[in-house]
């Protein structure tokens, strides 16, 4: 697109005034979730600086050290791991990458990574005071995007950390390992990417919020949303809730971006999906049918954590 290419071209051209880490917003959710959609959402009036997914260890040198889906126990204090996110946290990484425009004479600063959720336990412990929003979109339609894409899996990767398996994923760790089916393996990761956060956190320690409701009943769920941010809510962004991303799939399915994905989602499939989102928990947030159950995931949280 050609307006993303010239955001990307401008987005050094900005002034960064917000401080610390507590002049930061984070958003984070799994790949194919809609973040750069919500993103554009909360940042409607260009009010932030938008930093766009620093913790990429390809494209940002000082997250070489960091793996595609790393994982940190909230107690570690390990400076090669809190310096690069303490310098991006607080605004002292400029990257042709990571600088996508918003505000010229930026007071916040928005951070979005789709690479992050499992660093989130991590980030409220070592960065406090800055608030944190995860995304979270029906797992059928993130793995039915991510496999038309042909997204490769880092499933391998991700189950190679220790601290990771011992902390969450004992239970689950031998279903996880025997995945072949590409469709399954996809699957796992959006679990762990949104187990392990609901894990960490007690209900409204982070902001939930979902996909689906954000296009059903954009309102209410933006008012919510801009509320935990300290941000009045202005009825301009509802007209910018049905644009695409410069992220969205331009081979997109025809039909309701909410209700579009059952069709490759279905029989023995839709079977699998529901017992593997049963191993962590998951099916009390998202089922056979498209729209989430919040309710269910708040349970989850004080459940874990009671």
């Amino acid at each position: 697109m050609v307006g993303d290419r010239l955001g990307r071209l401008l987005g050094g051209l900005y002034l960064d005034l917000a401080g610390d880490h507590r002049g930061s917003v984070f958003l984070a959710g799994t790949g194919r979730s809609g973040t750069t959609w919500l993103g554009g959402l909360v940042n409607h009036d260009r009010r932030y600086r938008y930093v766009f997914e620093p913790f990429h260890p390809g494209k940002v040198e000082a997250f070489g050290g960091f793996l595609s889906k790393q994982y940190l126990r909230p107690g570690d204090r390990r400076e090669e791991f809190l310096d690069p996110a303490r310098r991006v946290l607080s605004g002292g990484i400029r990257n042709g990458w990571t600088d996508r425009g918003g505000a010229l004479l930026a007071r916040r600063r928005l951070v979005k990574d789709i690479r992050a959720n499992l660093l989130l336990g991590w980030m409220a412990e070592n960065f406090p005071g800055m608030p944190i929003v995860l995304l979270m979109r029906h797992p059928g339609a993130v793995v039915s995007s991510r496999l038309a894409l042909g997204w490769r899996d880092n499933l391998m990767e991700t189950m190679g950390q220790g601290d990771l398996v011992g902390d969450h994923l004992l239970p689950m760790e031998s279903e996880i390992l025997a995945a072949r089916d590409p469709f399954e393996r996809h699957l796992f990761l959006w679990c762990i990417d949104n187990y392990v956060p609901l894990r960490q956190f007690p209900p409204g320690g982070i902001h939930l919020a979902f996909y689906e409701n954000l296009l059903l009943d954009p309102e209410p769920e933006l008012r919510r949303l801009f509320a935990f941010l300290g941000q009045d809510f202005d009825g301009r962004v509802l007209r910018r809730v049905g644009r695409a991303s410069p992220t969205s799939r331009r081979d997109a399915s025809p039909g309701h971006p909410v209700d579009g994905w059952p069709r490759g989602v279905k029989g023995r499939r839709l079977e699998r999906t529901l017992e593997i989102l049963g191993l962590f928990g998951l099916d009390r947030v998202y089922g056979e049918g498209p729209v989430p159950d919040p309710s269910g995931a708040r349970a989850l949280m004080a459940e874990i954590r009671g």
